[in-house]
């Protein structure tokens, strides 16, 4: 296997290995059961947020509606989910079919997808507003068990990542529907000619993406134990980084699940490496962006190579 192919899952295990060991240096304290669980308590709902993202990528497409549809996802969590279970279930379901109604019709009618994304944003908002206008609501009891969870050999917050990444491996990389939802960001006219409907396919691409943003809320609400309309709007931008800095690329269906989840935690992890650095919340964010273009660059770097030798 070429270098060219190797560094889709390379640069992402690097930049993280680099910026942990960053983080040890600085903080030495952190090496510890206690200490991983600090720097990654937030990591569960961004992977997942991550992937949610990496599903709308991978059809090319561009999802701007995920952190206001993660932040409904998780007032209704915070609120039906946990006063009428069915209820609280049902809305969530809901949602995730709202996804993959907005996929089909932007599909059918060729409308540009980060539009009409853009322009979901504010229903999903708005709607979050009205279920909970003010921060409020509270985690169902088993959600905040699930998530304080205390496996015996590393942070809960590491095992999920793990299972996250194998699990959407998986589905996208080794199953059968995983090739042919890539196919469709690799050439949509190839997979309808061989007679799959492309309007399907980005339905359910669109649906997984919803699947995934609902666990994100969900997630989100048994770490914070409540909820508030704008709790995940930054969720947008982290998670389109976190498809880029795990290896994907917004054309071709070319994506890495376990890129994405590793991607995800060096984001995560960088949050918290900043804070070591006493950095202003302002400056924290720029530097989250300065280490994105860091990576970028070096992958530009290892392609031009790849493709020299």
């Amino acid at each position: 296997m070429s270098l060219l192919t190797r560094h889709r899952i390379i640069l992402p295990v690097v930049s993280l290995a680099l910026l942990l060991a960053a983080t040890f240096y600085m903080q030495p304290r952190a090496m510890s059961y206690f200490g991983l669980n600090l720097l990654f308590n937030l990591a569960v709902p961004i992977a997942l947020a991550t992937i949610a993202q990496m599903m709308i990528i991978m059809v090319n497409d561009i999802d701007l509606s995920l952190g206001a549809f993660v932040s409904l996802s998780a007032c209704v969590t915070a609120t039906f989910l946990n006063d009428t279970p069915g209820i609280g279930l049902l809305i969530l379901l809901a949602l995730i079919l709202s996804y993959a109604l907005m996929g089909a019709v932007i599909h059918a009618l060729d409308l540009p997808a980060i539009v009409v994304t853009l322009g979901m944003s504010f229903v999903w908002g708005g709607l979050a507003l009205f279920i909970l206008p003010s921060p409020g609501g509270a985690s169902p009891g088993w959600l905040r068990t699930l998530m304080t969870v205390k496996p015996p050999f590393a942070p809960m917050a590491v095992v999920a990542a793990i299972v996250i990444a194998a699990v959407t491996h998986l589905l996208i990389m080794r199953s059968g529907i995983g090739t042919v939802l890539r196919g469709v960001g690799g050439n949509a006219r190839s997979v309808a000619r061989a007679g799959w409907s492309v309007l399907k396919l980005k339905a359910l691409a669109y649906g997984l993406a919803g699947l995934f943003g609902v666990l994100a809320g969900m997630a989100l609400v048994g770490l914070a134990t409540s909820a508030d309309a704008n709790i995940a709007l930054r969720y947008t931008l982290l998670s389109i980084a976190g498809v880029i800095l795990g290896g994907g690329e917004f054309t071709g269906g070319k994506v890495s699940p376990t890129g994405a989840v590793i991607g995800a935690l060096t984001l995560t992890l960088a949050a918290s490496f900043l804070s070591f650095l006493r950095l202003s919340p302002d400056w924290q964010i720029g530097a989250q962006g300065a280490i994105l273009i860091l990576v970028l660059t070096a992958r530009l770097v290892f392609r031009q190579k790849g493709a020299e030798a």
